[in-house]
Parts: structure tokens; C-alpha cells; sequence
């Protein structure tokens, strides 16, 4: 079977995020006055050939902690959707 995985990777509470702040100073200037706690993060799509979506999930999973993600400053969630036989 195949799945579309998508990893979404932010942050930890408390860890500083540079651009998020950046972008929040920069937003007033251009007349967004009313916006606070910018948080940029990131998305990771790809597709994984698994048994099931069990598997797919923990595949992804096992990725974000050697990988895709740095467990010790960033938090990820993970969607797996399964695609259509083609």
C-alpha cells in the first residue's frame, strides 16, 4: 500500500525561534499590527510504500527521530493518508 506522510516539525516550548521573531517585528511595518506569537516551523511530505498504515506511521516515526526532526529542540506530528492504487 501507499501513503502520503506528512511530518510537521515545530519548535519545543521555550526553545528561542529566530525567524518566527523576526517575522513578528516585521509584520507591524507592513500594517499587521494585530498578529503575536510567530512560530515558523516546517512541513515534510513524502510518499512511503508500507503493509499498513501502522507501519507507515512508525517508519515515519523512527525518520523523525534519526532525521527529520531534532528531539531535543523540535516537536513533530505526523499524518499519514493512504493514496490510490494507480
Amino acid at each position: 500500500m501507499r501513503f502520503e506522510a506528512r511530518v510537521d516539525v515545530t519548535h519545543l516550548p521555550g526553545i528561542a525561534d529566530p525567524q518566527g521573531a523576526t517575522v513578528e517585528r516585521a509584520l507591524p511595518a507592513l500594517g499587521y499590527t494585530n498578529v503575536s506569537e510567530v512560530h515558523i516551523g516546517k512541513t515534510i511530505r513524502l510518499v512511503i510504500d508500507a503493509a499498513d498504515e501502522a507501519a507507515a506511521r512508525a517508519q515515519v516515526g523512527e525518520m523523525c527521530e534519526r532525521l527529520l526532526a531534532n528531539p531535543v529542540i523540535e516537536a513533530y506530528s505526523i499524518e499519514i493518508t493512504e493514496l490510490a492504487p494507480t
